[in-house]
């Protein structure tokens, strides 16, 4: 089967958390579509080991234009500021709020550091993401997109994740309230929802939480019938369809990128 190309030329994409995983893989697509990224992160470098350039580097090495800027999301301003800046190539087209935390442990155990840490990161990043993209697109008369990054845990429930998933489930909510209030202004609200994605669907899980869900945690989420997890490379693409003019009839919607986990 063949790869599906976007063009994005001359258009800007500001991706958050867009150092490693989803939102690297994403800024990098953007990028090879010939968009101008941005990359809102609190830290520069990668975090793998098998990744040498920062994301912004990556871009530009694969032929594309991009920048860092130091960001963080639970910050409005710092927000409007990185949205701001990116006036200097025309405004802001696509805005990824992608930035996220992770957090595991029993519901009894949640302390309130913790509870507010993720909500301030993983929800009122993402809301004040898309509302500061929001006004600056309405400012300068210019419809454009919004894709959020949400996930298999906005509706299902997981074991010893009540404070993480939370958070996706308020992603749900924002993306479809805000979708509605947007959409006389032309400018659409999706998200992009991954299952078990490999480099980091584990990563913040504790091991009392995988215990409890079986011997070594093989229990902890249910099979994913395309019998494999996802990588950050299969969910790319899906955030550039919902940018894109493919996706102009979509809004409010939640497109699940899982290997099939929802349907059974």
């Amino acid at each position: 089967m063949g790869r599906v190309t976007y063009d994005f030329d001359d258009e800007t994409v500001i991706v958050t958390g867009g150092s490693a995983g989803i939102g690297r893989a994403v800024a990098r697509r953007f990028g090879e579509a010939g968009a101008h990224v941005i990359n809102a992160d609190q830290r520069e470098e990668p975090k793998s080991d098998d990744e040498d350039l920062p994301t912004h580097e990556q871009v530009e090495e694969e032929g594309g234009t991009a920048e860092y800027v130091e960001t963080d999301v639970s910050d409005r301003e710092e927000l409007r500021s990185v949205v701001e800046g990116a006036r200097e190539y025309g405004g802001v087209d696509v805005m990824v709020n992608n930035a996220g935390m992770q957090s595991s442990g029993p519901f009894l155990d949640v302390d309130p550091d913790t509870f507010e840490a993720l909500h301030m990161v993983n929800a009122k990043g993402v809301f004040f993401g898309t509302q500061v993209a929001a006004e600056d697109m309405i400012d300068r008369d210019e419809p454009g997109s919004i894709v959020n990054t949400a996930s298999i845990s906005s509706e299902d429930a997981q074991y010893g994740q009540v404070q993480y998933d939370s958070t996706k489930g308020a992603i749900e909510m924002i993306t479809r309230g805000s979708a509605l209030e947007l959409s006389d202004h032309g400018i659409r609200v999706n998200a992009v929802a991954p299952g078990q994605i490999a480099t980091e669907f584990t990563e913040g899980w504790s091991e009392e939480a995988q215990e409890a869900a079986g011997e070594g945690g093989e229990g902890f989420l249910k099979p994913v019938p395309l019998d494999r997890a996802g990588f950050p490379d299969d969910l790319d693409g899906s955030y550039l369809f919902l940018a894109s003019e493919e996706a102009d009839y979509i809004t409010g919607q939640l497109l699940y990128v899982d290997g099939g986990w929802t349907a059974i």
